[in-house]
C-alpha cells in the first residue's frame, strides 16, 4: 500500500521560505505524477504544483509560478516542495498527492488523485 508522509510545515514570517518534504512508500513510482495541494480553512483543496516522476517536467498554480519549485529524488523516494517569497495568502495544510498512471497536469485534477498524504501545516505571518 503506497503512503505518503509530508513534513517540514512550520510557522515563518512573509517573505521567508519554507521547503516541505514528502516520503513515498510501498510502491513503484516510475509510472507515478506526484503532486502537492493546500487547503486554507473554509475553503477546497487547490492544486498547486505537479511533477511527472520519470521526466521531472513540472506544473504550476499561477498562484505560486516563480515562487515555488516542486522536485523529487528518485532514489530517497522523496517529492519537495521549495517554497519562497511566502505571502500570508499561502497559509494552509499542504498535502502531498500521487497519481498512479497520470502526469503532471493530470494530478493537478484532485479527481485523479489515487492517494494523499496527511497533511503538513504551513502558517505565514504578516
Amino acid at each position: 500500500q503506497v503512503q505518503l508522509v509530508e513534513s517540514g510545515g512550520g510557522l515563518v514570517q512573509a517573505g521567508g521560505s519554507l521547503r516541505l518534504s514528502c516520503a513515498a512508500s510501498g510502491g513503484t513510482f516510475s509510472n507515478f505524477a506526484m503532486g502537492w495541494f493546500r487547503q486554507a480553512p473554509g475553503r477546497e483543496r487547490d492544486f498547486v504544483a505537479g511533477i511527472s516522476w520519470t521526466s521531472g517536467s513540472t506544473y504550476y498554480a499561477d498562484s505560486v509560478k516563480g515562487r515555488f519549485t516542486i522536485s523529487r529524488d528518485n532514489v530517497k523516494n522523496t517529492v519537495y516542495l521549495q517554497m519562497n517569497s511566502l505571502k500570508p495568502e499561502d497559509t494552509a495544510v499542504y498535502y502531498c498527492a500521487a497519481d498512479r498512471r497520470g502526469n503532471r497536469f493530470t494530478v493537478a485534477s484532485g479527481a485523479n488523485v489515487d492517494y494523499w498524504g496527511q497533511g503538513t501545516q504551513v502558517t505565514v505571518s504578516s
